[in-house]
């Protein structure tokens, strides 16, 4: 017996029925101020399991930053984000995480495709991971607050937690539509605007994203989603005066670039670098759990998360029958 849902996968799989994903038909288009933009400038985005183009990908140049840094910033300054309810904003972020829900087959699939992981883990991870996320950070909207604090007869002292301004968001290609929601959610909740920038291996959920954000009735130019190199499109979005902090998740290396063009005008950042996490294994640990969970933990994702356990220490005890074990697990 075949479920209907998994029969409508299939029939994804087979059809394509994304409007964008033949490359001979159409493009797909960064989004600024709630609007597509065409550029002639285009870039080709593939399916890693198989090495087919899904699609060409509108190519994000400065130009193109500078449109959505503008968006961004009249959003914040000028448009009605600044002044809606923080309760408001919040319900936005439950609108679109249940949007991600309604369209659950078409972005399992979309993920699979060009980001070559197994469509079990799509469904099981990716996809409601992200809805989740964003429902997390929707209930944070409306308790972000400061507090008075007593410090004696004839003062009044007292703090404020306000929006940063325009912030922009450059995510990595292992975990796409989980680093989308993970970067606005907290930016969005705050009351902040943003340019997303997702990575030139996987730009095709974030764009979908980007149509969902719309969706959803968030005001124009609140949210940009551009598409690029990091050369072209993620230099000058950290070098822009008018973006007031950087988020990059990526490479150590990248991540040096990024923060000393942020210090040449003390631009706030968040540099989420990954990293070599430690895995403890204790004399009286259960060998065989232990094990297991050491593999997962360094292989889920095929290794590429920024939690990923690969720093593992073992007691002298132990040492050498775990490694045993470990060697024969890796090897099955």
């Amino acid at each position: 017996v075949v479920s209907t849902r998994l029969m409508r996968l299939v029939s994804l799989l087979l059809r394509h029925p994304f409007p964008l994903l033949h490359a001979s038909k159409q493009d797909y288009l960064s989004i600024t101020n709630s609007s597509t933009v065409r550029r002639k400038k285009t870039f080709p985005t593939y399916n890693p399991a198989t090495g087919d183009i899904l699609a060409h990908v509108q190519e994000a140049g400065e130009e193109d930053v500078n449109m959505a840094v503008d968006a961004a910033h009249n959003a914040f300054f000028k448009g009605k984000w600044g002044k809606m309810a923080p309760r408001e904003r919040g319900n936005l972020l439950y609108k679109l995480a249940d949007l991600i829900e309604k369209n659950y087959d078409e972005l399992t699939v979309l993920e699979a495709l060009n980001n070559g992981k197994t469509l079990k883990q799509t469904q099981t991870v990716d996809v409601p991971a992200s809805a989740t996320i964003l429902r997390y950070y929707a209930g944070w909207a409306d308790k972000i607050n400061g507090r008075n604090i007593p410090i004696g007869e004839g003062f009044h002292n007292y703090t404020r937690h306000e929006p940063v301004g325009v912030c922009g968001l450059i995510i990595p290609w292992n975990l796409p539509l989980i680093a989308c929601a993970a970067k606005l959610g907290p930016a969005l909740a705050c009351g902040n605007t943003v340019i997303l920038k997702s990575a030139e291996q996987t730009p095709l959920t974030a764009l979908r994203l980007a149509e969902l954000v719309k969706e959803a009735g968030f005001p124009e130019g609140v949210i940009n989603v551009i598409s690029g190199h990091g050369p072209t499109a993620g230099g000058p979005l950290v070098r822009h005066n008018k973006v007031d902090k950087i988020s990059f998740t990526g490479s150590c290396d990248v991540g040096k670039k990024i923060q000393e063009m942020c210090a040449k005008n003390v631009k706030r950042v968040t540099l989420e670098l990954g990293g070599k996490n430690p895995f403890i294994v204790f004399p009286d640990a259960d060998l065989d759990s232990a094990v297991e969970t050491a593999h997962n933990a360094l292989f889920w994702n095929e290794g590429q998360a920024c939690a990923s356990g690969s720093r593992v220490f073992v007691h002298d005890k132990i040492y050498d029958e775990f490694v045993a074990r470990a060697t024969k697990k890796s090897g099955e």
